[in-house]
């Protein structure tokens, strides 16, 4: 079994004036229809479920997160105490999920990410977790 972990602490500071501190990046309509944080979630959907994908972010962001993905269960909004980057974010998350899912395998996902071909994305994750 799978499960997905998206990491949605980042400030998006690169992307200053457009991201900032209150609404980073991955909460933006950039390149699409969608938020980057949607495109994110949309991508995996078909290959994992809502219930096995979670989102790891900062407490400021809880509400973004649940506007933006009201059918995420609240229990796969995984707090980060503080932010300290990725490393601590994936161990913090793999606690978490191990709690519900003891025996899955995490794919980790940046909440920002472009991927042009989405079947063939999904098709190599697919046979990733086939091993």
């Amino acid at each position: 079994m799978i499960c997905a972990l998206i990491m949605a602490g980042g400030k998006g500071t690169r992307f200053w004036p457009l991201s900032t501190e209150e609404k980073p990046k991955q909460f933006l309509n950039l390149i699409g229809e969608e938020t980057m944080i949607q495109m994110t979630v949309n991508r995996i959907k078909p290959i994992i479920p809502i219930d096995r994908i979670f989102i790891c972010t900062g407490k400021m962001y809880i509400n973004l997160i649940k506007e933006q993905l009201p059918d995420l269960p609240e229990r796969n909004i995984i707090i980060e105490p503080e932010g300290r980057n990725t490393a601590p974010c994936i161990a913090l998350s793999a606690f978490i999920i191990r709690k519900y899912y003891n025996n899955s395998t995490m794919l980790v996902l940046p909440s920002d990410h472009l991927i042009k071909n989405e079947n063939e994305f999904r098709s190599i994750v697919s046979d990733a977790n086939t091993f």
